[in-house]
């Protein structure tokens, strides 16, 4: 019996790998549109944040989201994930 892989992912807020289920995706559509992504299965680029607000402000203090997707992210663009998480939690 081999035993099933279970994927790891960092989060860019405190760094920490856990189980990729754990986490809430970041998603940049290929229009250039950012969202949360609930099922980690929608097309673009991602990266992963832990779901407390702790990490989503270390993710903004530390600008992780910026080296994530290599572009400065605007102001806007992290109120509205704010907002997302807050329906989420």
């Amino acid at each position: 019996m081999s035993t099933k892989k279970i994927p790891q992912r960092q989060c860019i807020g405190c760094g920490e790998m856990k189980s990729k289920r754990e986490m809430i995706r970041i998603l940049k559509t290929p229009e250039g549109n950012f969202t949360l992504d609930a099922t980690g299965r929608k097309n673009g680029r991602g990266a992963y944040l832990c779901p407390s607000a702790e990490c989503f402000h270390k993710a903004v203090k530390g600008k992780g989201l910026d080296r994530s997707f290599k572009m400065a992210i605007p102001k806007e663009i992290y109120e509205a994930l704010e907002k997302e998480m807050k329906h989420l939690g």
